[in-house]
């Protein structure tokens, strides 16, 4: 116990809160069952919140919880047995590595950050942004790269239930529409790292115009969560590999989608309507042809049944 992450959690844990001192405990006291454990289980057995093993974690120099799993396991020498494929979490792609590798490689990393996300996610917030988006004259969406792609998606599924979107990965274009907007209306900023200049610039002309400013960021204090009125943040990622990029995007995505099926929710007659209408009018161009289009195809359980991303085609 006098090195590795294990010796440095006993070294530092007079340093710690009380909160965080619980959160050591556990993870002194059974190593391998927190390696097994999801965040929520260890927060529950410490007497704490997933928020508080987060910080635990970053208290370390971790980005997040699985690698401090990881670097636990791998300490312990029980990596392989007590966690399988989830051990390849924060490992980069090598350029020799078996297919079935590679897809184990992304199918953990897809997964922590999904788990993570939904774990940390505040919903009342989102039910919040949601109750704006729908009540709002105009909605904004920021995000250039990666982040770009998850707003794209974003804006088509809120364009075809009805609410007036705009999608802006141009910052001459984005401040200028941003300039116009005004008390009632939303700006959605996405940037995973949350210091994009471009993204944090229209988001901050958005809240300068006295829009609602929303900011969807996996850094809880990065620069654009300081011009933003609400967070929603998505899973951190400990690495920059390929697998890891696309978690982050996919975090995002799950933001995203449950934004938009909210604010269906709270539109629901328009979004049966608009479901209809909008099926019909590319009915022409699928396959199984107009005569299965109907606003019995495009409910289920009261909830739509396309998300983010599953658009017409």
């Amino acid at each position: 116990m006098t090195g590795g992450v294990l010796g440095r959690i006993s070294r530092l844990d007079g340093a710690f809160s009380e909160a965080l001192s619980r959160v050591a405990a556990q993870v002194i006291d059974d190593p391998g069952l927190t390696a097994r454990s999801t965040i929520v289980e260890l927060a529950e057995r410490s007497g704490t919140s997933p928020a508080t093993v987060t910080r635990f974690c970053r208290s370390l120099g971790f980005d997040g919880y699985a690698a401090l799993r990881v670097a636990i396991a791998t300490e312990t020498g029980r990596a392989e047995a007590q966690i399988g494929w989830q051990t390849d979490i924060g490992r980069p792609i090598r350029p020799d590595d078996p297919l079935d590798r590679v897809l184990g490689r992304v199918l953990s990393a897809e997964l922590s950050a999904l788990q993570d996300t939904a774990h940390q996610l505040d919903v009342a917030a989102v039910a919040r942004v949601a109750e704006a988006v729908v009540r709002a004259s105009r909605v904004d969406l920021y995000g250039v790269g990666g982040s770009g792609l998850v707003v794209g998606d974003l804006h088509m599924s809120l364009h075809r239930i009805g609410i007036p979107a705009w999608v802006w990965n141009e910052v001459h274009g984005g401040l200028a529409s941003a300039a116009l907007l005004g008390e009632g209306d939303v700006a959605v900023g996405f940037s995973h790292s949350g210091g994009t200049v471009e993204t944090v610039e229209m988001l901050a002309e958005a809240a300068s115009c006295g829009a609602l400013a929303v900011a969807v960021t996996s850094f809880p204090s990065s620069p654009i969560t300081e011009v933003a009125d609400v967070v929603l943040t998505s899973a951190t990622q400990a690495n920059n590999s390929q697998a890891d990029v696309m978690a982050a995007r996919h975090s995002q995505m799950l933001v995203a989608e449950l934004l938009y099926l909210a604010a269906a929710q709270r539109t629901f007659p328009r979004t049966v309507s608009s479901f209809a209408t909008t099926a019909k009018a590319v009915a022409g161009h699928r396959r199984l042809g107009p005569q299965r289009i109907d606003a019995g195809s495009v409910v289920e359980l009261g909830l739509p049944r396309l998300g983010c991303g599953d658009h017409h085609e």
